[in-house]
């Protein structure tokens, strides 16, 4: 069903060109989005509710603010399950090459939904508890989670231990931030990475990830933003590919309870 939602909402046009205007600069207010199209704020508004429940773009609010974000993860899955592994390359780089000719580079964003059949304290204490983390992501934090505080992230067994990994934000049950991890030595060879790869993600300047948590009728929506890539960034590769393995074993988790640790390796890590 998704699916279908999903081609129906890219037949429109006016919503095609939203989501244009999102991927050029992600994060946008719907004023910003308004400027310059011929459409009324009525329909602006109208296509954004149609392309959200596609899953297309997905919504934080900041302050007062409601900003919205383009969600690929639908589209990524159409084009996994239509265009073969053999096919994907070629087309990978011709929509590389028409997007490098058309549009300026702008910070890259990545951003996930998913709707978890547990509660908001239910899921604060999945991404936040040693316990729960070790589960679905291999993965333990060493903090008091207080903003500005220092992590110790251990990794598939490897400790980072960096006083650029902080706590950012921490409010309960809503809203959790902390900057990325290092990219270490001793973690490239754990995670079986290419050793210059990992030098030049080790060079990036930090990212940091947010988590927002929102009640809804059926449980809870779980929104992943993280941001604070360069261009041309290589750890926004790795870790899109990432997320979407985490956030989906955490669901699995929370809604079976059936699920055992997972080591990351090369191609899909975070």
């Amino acid at each position: 069903m998704r699916n279908d939602e999903v081609f129906k909402a890219l037949a429109d046009a006016s919503r095609r060109e939203l989501l244009d205007r999102l991927n050029a600069r992600n994060g946008q207010t719907l004023a910003e989005l308004c400027d310059g199209l011929a459409m009324s704020r009525q329909a602006v508004s109208k296509h954004l509710v149609a392309l959200e429940a596609a899953g297309l773009v997905t919504t934080l609010r900041r302050g007062r603010e409601k900003l919205h974000y383009l969600d690929a993860a639908p589209i990524n899955a159409i084009a996994d399950r239509w265009i073969s592994r053999y096919d994907r390359p070629r087309a990978q780089a011709l929509a590389d090459l028409k997007t490098a000719l058309e549009h300026p580079m702008t910070e890259p964003t990545f951003v996930y939904t998913s709707y978890i059949d547990a509660t908001p304290e239910q899921v604060w204490q999945a991404i936040t508890d040693p316990a729960f983390t070790r589960r679905y992501w291999n993965l333990s934090f060493d903090t008091d989670w207080t903003p500005g505080s220092h992590m110790i992230w251990n990794n598939d067994g490897v400790i980072i231990d960096d006083p650029e990994q902080k706590v950012l934000e921490y409010d309960p049950f809503t809203r959790l931030s902390y900057t990325w991890h290092q990219f270490s030595p001793q973690l490239v060879e754990a995670l079986d990475m290419d050793a210059e790869a990992g030098r030049r993600m080790a060079a990036e300047p930090r990212s940091r990830a947010t988590f927002t948590l929102e009640p809804t009728g059926l449980g809870t929506k779980l929104t992943v933003l993280h941001e604070g890539f360069p261009e041309g960034s290589e750890v926004i590769h790795s870790i899109s590919g990432g997320w979407p393995i985490v956030i989906s074993r955490l669901k699995t988790m929370l809604e079976t309870g059936d699920v055992t640790a997972v080591s990351f390796r090369s191609r899909d890590r975070v």
